[in-house]
């Protein structure tokens, strides 16, 4: 029933994008800047919406929040977006788990699309994720980035230009991510 819940969200997401912003691609593509965003860590005590537009500063940054910006300014970036309700992309957070400590100077973190924060939460202490998870309680940054589907992972070098876009059930595995990921520059 989760899994069902979690097509059907991705479906809505994707006739929602298309209502917005008629046919285009999902993600950002290679070349091209990732979007900037900062959203509540699900970790964290932290209740809110995310902002679309945040600073890219430390001055004034809460720790209890993911900041794409501050991320893709100090190393490569690795970021992922996923449904709660669907398998497939919370193997590929398993996945970034497990790669985060395999690539050191890479920075990891993945993003929960139109969820809550108690949901998120829950799969973070369930499943020991460490690397930063924030959560879209508002479905903005998964606008944003045009999720229609998952797994779904933006890898970016430093700085934020996307190297690499990954869409699809292919990517789930950290084996199957690990040459992408070696690749960052």
């Amino acid at each position: 029933m989760i899994g069902i819940f979690g097509l059907v969200l991705v479906a809505a997401i994707s006739v929602y994008q298309f209502a917005t912003n008629g046919v285009g691609t999902t993600g950002v593509p290679p070349g091209q800047r990732l979007h900037f965003f900062s959203a509540p860590l699900a970790a964290s005590d932290l209740n809110g919406d995310p902002n679309a537009a945040p600073p890219c500063t430390l001055a004034g940054h809460d720790p209890r929040i993911l900041n794409a910006c501050l991320m893709a300014k100090r190393a490569p970036l690795v970021l992922a977006f996923f449904v709660t309700g669907a398998g497939q992309c919370i193997r590929q957070v398993d996945a970034l788990q497990t790669l985060s400590s395999e690539f050191p100077a890479v920075q990891f973190a993945a993003v929960a699309v139109d969820a809550d924060h108690s949901q998120t939460a829950r799969l973070v202490r369930t499943h020991h994720w460490t690397i930063p998870v924030g959560y879209d309680r508002d479905g903005r940054v998964g606008a944003l980035y045009g999720v229609a589907a998952c797994p779904m992972v933006e890898l970016a070098r430093r700085g934020g230009i996307v190297q690499d876009r990954l869409i699809g059930d292919r990517w789930q595995s950290a084996s199957a991510l690990a040459l992408r990921v070696a690749a960052l520059r």
